[in-house]
């Protein structure tokens, strides 16, 4: 059995990143509502293996007479607790401290940046720092985003960090193993950060670091063969990434009870069709059907121009060509899917009750309820860079583990407005241009491909025509997006900053092989506020 960190969720956007940054010191974490069953609580600590809990941030005002607080058990079970901003001010305030708001303070609310002064040397930041002040104050760079803040310590509590704006940034009941920070750790603006959370998973709560993925592979094959027994599988194979380390496992697990069906939607990169049939078909031995669906893809989206609206037809019209391939495939009951946890966050997945829709994935809760296959999801719990690791790890060839991330309903969202065949005609030539150039840049700082220092890259297309002149002709044609970003966890994302040769080079090549496209433009918006694909 793992030792395990049991994460209750307040709703936080960021709850899965507080995951990554446990499974990263080697240690097993489960995010579940902040209001589950206290006897679930107590099982998971005292009979599964839990060592510690931590409580998320969230959207909420414990000011607030209905707002979430953490189930009191938390508190009894004997284990070293981590509140995080909102887990913070409810831990503070179930245990007889006082918080308030900006407004009651008359200060103005803290988001982004901020510089901690260390208070204390509590177990938990002795000897973690940034730099330290001439006075010999540590100091941590951190990222803040918060309105309200804790006023009055609990019984038993030390100051354990603060800001000139913030007095109380942090709070320590060492005796009890209670810990507490209003900025987030588990951010990557939070220098320290990960520094910080693997003192108190391997530290703090002793934590052995057991949880690699070659441990994953095999508990993870026991379950789905226990799961799914002799029955059939279908899996929907993308090409991605996702997909692709799902079917590995899955084709690990039961071997030839395995059926991929490759939908070819119309919406797919250059030659991508080709591509993926040679990979697993003839590669890897996988059982492969590949299904002609680009006109009945195509229609359904015909006038459709709302992207909510584009994804819920693609989900839909995905399910229905997998219901009626899966009826060709004896004792076929499991529908699989690529699902891993930024698409449960995106869409509000489990243990997001106070949060908000971004976007819907149409592999999270787009199934009909009379569909006849129950789904099939191993890496519902992972993070992007974990799957790659597992692909990895399952002898899955480099250029697949590390190609860039494609979205399910693929140019489908990537066509901004209507999707034409025209459209995604176009998009495809310009998207495989830009990518081309990028395998084919090398930065000289580095010695690596601006493919490989860039985490997703792709092209968007513009429903809209601009005027321009080749040889002595006036031209009235389309416009594409160059998209570039440089992220560590996809919950976040900086734009990559291109060399401008670079960006020439490719918008010289697609204005001039690609026909009824004359203008390129370079996206320079991060996550957020923006997200990385368009729609």
């Amino acid at each position: 059995m793992h030792d395990k960190i049991l994460i209750l969720d307040f709703g936080s956007q960021v709850t899965q990143l507080i995951a990554r940054r446990v499974r990263e010191a080697k240690v097993y974490s489960e995010i579940h509502p902040y209001d589950c069953d206290p006897d679930f609580i107590r099982r998971f600590i005292q009979e599964e293996g839990g060592k510690g809990i931590i409580l998320s941030g969230g959207p909420n005002s414990v000011t607030q007479g209905e707002s979430p607080r953490a189930p009191q058990i938390v508190f009894e079970l004997g284990v070293p607790v981590l509140g995080i901003c909102y887990g913070m001010q409810t831990m503070a305030t179930q245990l007889g401290g006082a918080v308030a708001s900006a407004e009651a303070l008359g200060k103005a609310r803290e988001f982004g940046y901020a510089e901690v002064r260390a208070h204390g040397h509590t177990e938990l930041l002795k000897g973690i720092q940034d730099f330290a002040t001439t006075q010999g104050h540590g100091i941590l760079k951190v990222w803040m985003s918060h309105g309200d803040s804790v006023t009055t310590l609990p019984d038993g509590f030390k100051l354990m960090a603060s800001t000139d704006s913030c007095p109380i940034a942090g709070m320590a009941d060492e005796a009890r193993r209670f810990y507490a920070f209003q900025f987030h750790p588990e951010v990557t603006h939070t220098l320290q950060g990960p520094a910080i959370l693997d003192r108190f998973v391997r530290t703090i709560c002793a934590c052995r670091g057991d949880w690699v993925m070659g441990d994953y592979i095999s508990e993870a094959v026991a379950r789905i063969q226990e799961q799914v027994g002799s029955d059939e599988v279908i899996l929907g194979l993308s090409g991605g990434v996702d997909s692709s380390v799902a079917a590995a496992l899955i084709h690990r697990a039961i071997g030839k009870q395995l059926t991929c069906v490759f939908v070819d939607h119309g919406l797919l990169r250059l030659n991508e069709g080709a591509m993926v049939m040679e990979m697993f078909a003839r590669n890897l031995g996988v059982k492969v059907i590949r299904v002609d669906a680009e006109h009945d893809f195509m229609s359904k989206l015909a006038g459709v121009s709302d992207p909510e609206a584009k994804r819920k037809i693609i989900g839909k019209e995905f399910v229905e060509v997998f219901q009626t391939e899966s009826a060709k495939i004896k004792n076929a009951k499991w529908l699989a899917q690529g699902t891993i946890y930024p698409d449960v966050i995106e869409s509000a997945g489990k243990g997001k009750k106070g949060a908000h829709t971004i976007k819907s994935h149409h592999n999270v809760g787009g199934l009909p309820d009379d569909m006849h296959l129950q789904l099939l999801e191993p890496l519902r719990e992972l993070f992007k860079d974990e799957v790659r690791e597992l692909g990895v790890a399952l002898g899955l060839p480099r250029e697949m583990v590390y190609r860039h991330p494609f979205p399910g309903p693929g140019l489908g969202v990537r066509i901004l407005g209507e999707v034409k065949q025209e459209f995604a005609n176009l998009l495809r030539r310009a998207d495989a241009i830009f990518i081309e150039e990028l395998r084919n840049t090398i930065d000289e700082a580095s010695g690596q491909s601006w493919y490989d220092l860039t985490s997703q890259a792709f092209a968007v297309f513009l429903p809209v025509k601009s005027v321009g002149v080749m040889g002595d002709g006036r031209t009235y044609e389309y416009v594409v997006a160059l998209r570039a970003v440089q992220t560590q966890d996809f919950m976040t994302a900086h734009w990559a900053h291109l060399p401008h040769e670079l960006l020439g080079k490719v918008s010289n090549r697609i204005i001039n092989e690609v026909r009824g496209i004359n203008r390129v433009v370079f996206d320079i918006s991060g996550k957020p506020p923006s997200t990385i694909e368009w729609e």
